[in-house]
Order: structure tokens, then sequence, then C-alpha cells
């Protein structure tokens, strides 16, 4: 359902929802069908049919893939999605002839090949590349479908938090009067300044370049992140032989690179891809985007909780950062339902506590994982490289260390994970 800008000027809910990209949408989701009713409404900026024009693709781990089935929308995803069967990672100068492995995570159900009760009939890859526009389409079908209101093309311009309920000013005038406001804008979220959360962050001085390329030979489900001197260099598979790249370079070289002509581009490309899959050839637009760490000191203040980037927002070089806002999505909408099912205030500090104390330290660990990963191996110091390789081969060949990896690159639950990520309904 979309809103005319002819509204009345004050609007009463449940919960609002500011950000209608993938984490925003599974929020609205996850509350909306586990309480039908609840009034949930989303806001995005963007224009309706933005969704349609993305090019990217994302890793999604096996958690959040059970939180898509409990909506209902994995067998609609399936169809587009890419199972990352194997993951290679290397450690070599651009121009070396030869990258060794230092480090496998095979399809086997989460099983290190040096453990014996891996059942490869039960195995699951331990993440899916799918295309944005199709993630973000399914969402938007199961919003319509369960009674979710969409807001496109206003953005929230205030923020004010209320003894019961919060006010919301729109860019189009309208007010609206919501018990829990949820922070979805992104990385650099208005809405979390509004409420006057502070936040740590810093520049790494890199951008990621993505695009997607065209290759000659099949990829077989495998994914592949070398580690370069200038900052990792992933290759994600997709469909039909094409590969999504999330290429890390010093923020300077990345701009240069972006706007170089294809002839520079694809051989700037081919040194670090390598000729293993073939002639190659770039299908979509290359865009650069600069690389930092940002954490919220809160994740919650009254009337109000931070997720998805608008709560952190990391490095790339694991692959972790969407999946972080999914959990957050699966961590959230349970306090909040529960909530509601007791007839609690969700938008009470009080109640929003339990989430922030669920996901703080999860956060604040990956955030650091990811930023000591970063410095330790976007440099070619000699003595450096020689730890960090011996510490990947040995990863890599202790099975009980290799299952803990495995698990948490899976998102593996535990007894403390939130229903939606081990497929359990609210």
């Amino acid at each position: 359902m979309q809103y005319d800008r002819c509204d009345r000027e004050l609007e009463k809910m449940d919960m609002l929802v500011v950000g209608g990209g993938y984490v925003g949408l599974a929020m609205a989701v996850a509350v909306k069908q586990a309480a039908p009713h609840m009034a949930v409404e989303v806001v995005e900026a963007a224009p309706a049919d933005v969704w349609q024009k993305d090019p990217r693709a994302s890793a999604i781990i096996e958690a959040a893939i059970q939180m898509f089935s409990v909506f209902g929308l994995w067998d609609e995803i399936s169809a587009e999605a890419q199972p990352i069967n194997k993951m290679i990672v290397t450690d070599s100068k651009t121009g070396d002839p030869v990258r060794p492995v230092f480090l496998t995570f095979g399809n086997d159900g989460g099983k290190s090949d040096g453990d014996a009760d891996a059942d490869a009939g039960e195995a699951r890859p331990f993440a899916h590349m799918i295309p944005n526009s199709v993630m973000v389409g399914a969402l938007l079908k199961a919003c319509e479908r369960i009674g979710v209101t969409i807001r496109n093309g206003v953005k929230a311009t205030a923020f004010k938090a209320g003894p019961v309920s919060a006010e919301v000013t729109l860019s189009d005038g309208t007010t609206l009067a919501p018990r829990l406001v949820i922070a979805c804008d992104g990385v650099k979220s208005a809405l979390r300044d509004m409420a006057g959360i502070k936040t740590v962050n810093w520049s790494y001085g890199q951008s990621g370049i993505v695009t997607t390329v065209e290759h000659e030979l099949p990829h077989d489900g495998v994914a592949e992140e070398h580690f370069l001197p200038s900052g990792p260099f992933a290759i994600l598979p997709l469909k039909n032989n094409r590969a999504s790249l999330v290429w890390t370079e010093r923020s300077e070289d990345a701009d240069r690179l972006v706007e170089a002509d294809d002839l520079v581009f694809e051989d700037e490309l081919e040194r670090r891809f390598g000729h293993k899959l073939g002639s190659l050839k770039v299908v979509g637009p290359r865009r650069a985007f600069p690389l930092g760490l940002t954490l919220a000191r809160a994740f919650v203040a009254p009337r109000i909780a931070l997720c998805g980037d608008a709560a952190h927002g990391i490095h790339p070089i694991s692959g972790q950062g969407l999946n972080l806002g999914f959990k957050d999505v699966a961590a959230l909408a349970e306090t909040v339902v529960e909530a509601d099912r007791l007839g609690l205030d969700i938008g009470s500090v009080e109640v929003l506590e339990r989430y922030q104390t669920w996901r703080r330290f999860d956060t604040f660990r990956m955030g650091v994982t990811t930023d000591v990963l970063n410095r330790l191996f976007s440099n070619d110091i000699a003595p450096v490289r020689l730890v960090r390789d011996i510490g990947l081969g040995l990863v890599d060949r202790v099975p009980k260390l290799k299952d803990y990896f495995i698990a948490q690159a899976a998102g593996k639950p535990n007894a403390d994970s939130p229903k939606l990520l081990a497929g359990r309904a609210l």
C-alpha cells in the first residue's frame, strides 16, 4: 500500500521502520508476520522502483536463509540464488604467478575435512549469493501480502521521544506517532543523530570497488578471497558463469580505477582475478564505496532502536556486514513481539535493553575482528605475512579450530541464538 501526501497530519502506529532496504523490510516482515494486530509502517527516501535497478548481489549465510524460510520467501528467492559450495583463501602479492592456498571451507554441512562424522548427504552450503533486487522484491511482496504500509519518496526529518510514543516528522510535512521507531537508514543514519546516539568511527583509507563480471569457464560454486597488499579481493559466484567482485584498494587508486576506461580497468582486473576461469568481461557498473569502521555507542534510546548499518558498519573482509544486520532483525523482532505479548511497552528502554545486550557483544567482536584482519592482511611486510600464513595454515589443519570458523561463517545457531536464525517462528 502506498500513501499519498494528503494523508492526515498525525497518525498513530505501533512500529515505524525508517529505511526500506533489505534489513528494514525484513524487520517489518518479522514483526508483522508474528503479530498481525500490530500496525507497522516503513518509510523509504528512495522511489518505489529503485530496488529493481540495483545490480549488486549479497552473500547470505545459512542462518539468515533460515529466517527467510520462516517468512515463506526462500522458495521464491532460491531460484535465483547461487550456492557457495567452497571458499578458498590465498595470500600473495598482485604479480605473484602462483597463489598458495592457505585455507579452504568446503560444502560439508559445517564439518571440516578432518571430521569423520561429516555426512555428505546432509551437506548444505554455508552461504548463497543472492541478487539484491530479488531479495528486496520478495520482501516487498511479503509486506504487501501481510499488510505492512510503505511510504516511498519521503524521509524522516525530525525525531522526538515522548512518554508513550515518539513523534517523527517526514519531509512531506506529515507527523507520525509510533510507539517504537527502528532506524535502518544506513551507516550515516540521520535518525541515529536525531536521537543523540554517538558513534565510534574511523576510515581505513580504502574503498571497495563493486562490479559484476562474466567468465568463460564454470566456477562450480567456488568463492575466493585473495589477500593482496592493498586489501582483500573477493570473487563471489553468481549464476550463469558470472561473479560478483568486492575489490579493496587504497581510496585514491580505487577512484582512478573506477574512472579509467574499460581497457585499463579490465587489465588491472585480470592481474588480480587470474586466468583460471578463462576470459573475463565486465558486465555491471563499477562503483567505489569508502570503507571504515562505525560502531554506535548505544543501540537503543527511548522509543528508538538501531538496526543494521545504523548500528554498525564494518569492513567487508569477512562478508558479514549484511548478515550482522539480519541477526539484529532476528533479535530485535523477537524482543518486540515477546514484549507485546506480555503487554509491555515495546518502545521503553527497559524492553529494548534486552536487544542491546543480545547484540552488542557479537557486533563489537565482529567489528574488532574485521579491523584486526584488515590491518593484518592489507600490507606486504614480510614477517607479518609469514605469521598470518602460518596462522591460516594452522586453522586449515586443525579440525576443531576449522569447525569453529566454519560455524561462525555460516552463523550456526547456538542456545542463545534468536529463534528466526534457527528456523523457528516467533
